[in-house]
């Protein structure tokens, strides 16, 4: 399996950034039951996980959108990294907002991205893509050219996967599920039964209720 990968959903689970608890499913906001949660803004708080983020979401770009002329971060959660990287990069940073704010100039896109610009999106975690997709839409709206999306995480969900072809965006995260959960496998954070109800939750994860 892929080193980086397998590296950071170490770090990942060591930081409780991410968790897994088949016995005791979470709810997310959209009202799905998940025996899966995962918080990458908890890497935020220990500063050489900070600094390992940043880095690896940087090369990620250069290695992938080498043409980057500024960076953009979806709010809430990568709004920082976003930051962090167009920093070390020494690009111009904006982020998006998930609604145009009620009030002032009613901005959508806080920061300013040039029209015409080579814009690579910066998100924390993929889940249906919902709300990855939204920004860059924003950003296309705004005149500018996406060239591609890098993420600390995504559940790889078939329909975020359906969605991002559709939307002609290329997705490069720094881990995955498929890593995630062999590295708790592996480590005894989960059981080998485990296993089981975790990939029937991820096959059809709006209609698993948790048994």
């Amino acid at each position: 399996m892929d080193t980086i990968k397998t590296t950071f959903a170490a770090k990942l689970l060591e930081v409780r950034a991410i968790k897994l608890q088949p016995s005791s499913p979470f709810t997310w906001a959209s009202g799905w039951k998940s025996p899966f949660y995962c918080d990458n803004r908890k890497t935020l708080s220990y500063p050489r996980l900070r600094s390992f983020v940043k880095t690896e979401l940087c090369h990620a770009i250069q290695e992938n959108f080498p043409e980057v002329e500024a960076i953009a971060g979806v709010a809430t959660g990568a709004i920082a990294q976003g930051a962090l990287v167009a920093d070390e990069l020494g690009l111009p940073f904006a982020y998006v907002r998930s609604k145009p704010k009620d009030h002032g100039l009613e901005n959508l896109i806080e920061g300013n991205l040039e029209p015409g610009a080579k814009v690579v999106v910066v998100e924390d975690l993929v889940s249906t893509g919902g709300s990855s997709l939204k920004a860059v839409e924003a950003i296309r709206k705004n005149g500018c050219e996406v060239i591609g999306m890098v993420a600390s995480y995504t559940y790889g969900f078939p329909v975020a996967t359906e969605a991002f072809g559709k939307a002609g965006v290329k997705l490069v995260t720094l881990t995955d599920y498929d890593h995630v959960v062999a590295r708790a496998l592996e480590t005894g954070y989960i059981k080998p039964e485990d296993v089981d109800v975790i990939h029937e939750w991820r096959k059809d994860p709006a209609n698993w209720g948790g048994k």
